[in-house]
């Protein structure tokens, strides 16, 4: 049940059609992952909070630097040399208190991602190197999982949606069908404009809200590509590809 100070808070996203209080409820009752809580999963966090995400696991090791405060929108100078994990706990509850969080402030590996990811709906990635999506596409594959996954340079930025209970969904490995070289979309060698960070958090967010209300057109079996310096959006088809792991799903 809502409470009239739920209603109010969610009332200009109740009011759309594809929402309504059933929509609510399902936003209420998901659980979504992020794993990397940086330039993309800050915006993704702040975004989920405050449409009502029943429970938002956060997953990163890392320390807020200076170097982040341009573009990871959750932090301010007082948080430099302290865990993201643990500051973002504390600001979602200044923020929507009702949403239940769960922090894992180690890094993503073979031996913790399959134990944490399969209590998750939707698995959100704002990691910033590929062999962390492969994992998340790797674990969100055997679970059967939503996964959303983002990734950023210079002016750019790259959106996936998959849904493996759909038999007929490529994985990420079909679109990458091996490792791509070190700094290839890699802020740190190629530099980000602030602004594209978010801009594509934020996409995945809106990602994620659709996917838990099923509406719209999702990105299954298609890349999003962004340049904001262009102002140009292209969506590029690719398929599952013959002797991938996602073969026999």
């Amino acid at each position: 049940m809502f409470s009239n100070k739920d209603l109010e808070r969610y009332s200009r996203q109740i009011i759309l059609k594809k929402v309504g209080i059933l929509g609510q409820k399902k936003i209420q009752n998901s659980k979504v992952l992020v794993v990397g809580c940086g330039g993309l999963g800050s915006p993704v966090i702040d975004l989920l909070s405050r449409a009502g995400i029943g429970k938002i696991g956060m997953m990163d090791h890392d320390k807020v630097s200076l170097s982040n405060l341009h573009r990871q929108i959750m932090f301010t100078t007082d948080d430099v040399g302290k865990y993201k994990v643990n500051i973002l706990k504390k600001k979602i509850s200044k923020i929507n208190k009702k949403v239940k969080v769960k922090i894992y402030s180690n890094k993503a590996d073979e031996k913790n991602l399959g134990k944490i990811l399969k209590h998750y709906d939707v698995i959100v990635d704002g990691t910033d190197n590929f062999k962390a999506k492969f994992l998340l596409n790797k674990f969100s594959l055997k679970y059967k999982k939503k996964l959303i996954i983002g990734s950023i340079s210079k002016f750019e930025g790259h959106i996936f949606t998959f849904d493996f209970n759909f038999k007929r969904s490529p994985c990420l490995k079909c679109f990458y069908q091996g490792e791509p070289a070190e700094g290839v979309l890699d802020c740190e060698t190629d530099g980000i404009l602030g602004s594209t960070a978010v801009i594509t958090g934020s996409l995945q967010a809106n990602e994620v809200l659709k996917a838990i209300l099923n509406v719209g057109k999702n990105l299954n079996s298609h890349i999003l590509i962004i340049d904001l310096l262009n102002l140009k959006f292209r969506k590029v088809l690719f398929k599952k590809r013959k002797g991938c792991i996602c073969e026999n799903i």
